[in-house]
């Protein structure tokens, strides 16, 4: 559950900012005299926000489901159950597995919030409207992929067991 949650603060967040600078250059042309100068957009706007998406993805996970684990805890404690059942329960129930898989599913992730930020920001119009239109196509599109992706992952970890 922390992957697809990060996810979705990630869309909100990250996705809407990408297309927004991608699409306010485009919109100045600044990708144009990238073009004309010779250098590709992809490899100068994109790869380096996809990097960055797949580098900060896994360690925004292990921070929420870090917190989750801890309120959680704090919510046990509330309602009389002691710390060391909590602990017990959390042990017989996570597995090492569990934290990879998540790992990888955020990793997947943040490739998709990053390139869907990047392409619809590449994709923008003309004028400063379609800025705000390619950033809110971005998070919308951004949390149909969020669901796509988790679908598949959850095909996959099924009939495979891991």
């Amino acid at each position: 559950m922390g992957p697809l949650i990060t996810a979705i603060l990630l869309a909100g967040r990250s996705s809407a900012a990408f297309a927004a600078e991608i699409g306010t250059m485009t919109v100045n042309s600044a990708v144009d005299a990238l073009v004309s100068g010779g250098l590709s957009p992809i490899q100068f706007l994109v790869v380096p926000r996809v990097l960055a998406g797949i580098l900060v993805a896994p360690i925004l996970t292990l921070f929420a489901d870090i917190v989750s684990i801890f309120f959680s805890m704090l919510t046990m404690l509330i309602y009389g159950i002691p710390f060391i059942n909590f602990y017990n329960g959390m042990l017989s129930a996570v597995d090492v597995e569990d934290i990879l898989s998540g790992l990888l599913k955020a990793t997947l992730f943040g490739v998709v919030v990053s390139a869907m930020g990047c392409l619809r920001g590449i994709q923008t119009g003309t004028g400063a409207a379609a800025v705000g239109i390619s950033a809110t196509r971005a998070v919308v599109s951004r949390i149909v992929m969020s669901v796509i992706v988790d679908g598949i992952f959850a095909f996959i970890s099924y009939t495979t067991g891991f």
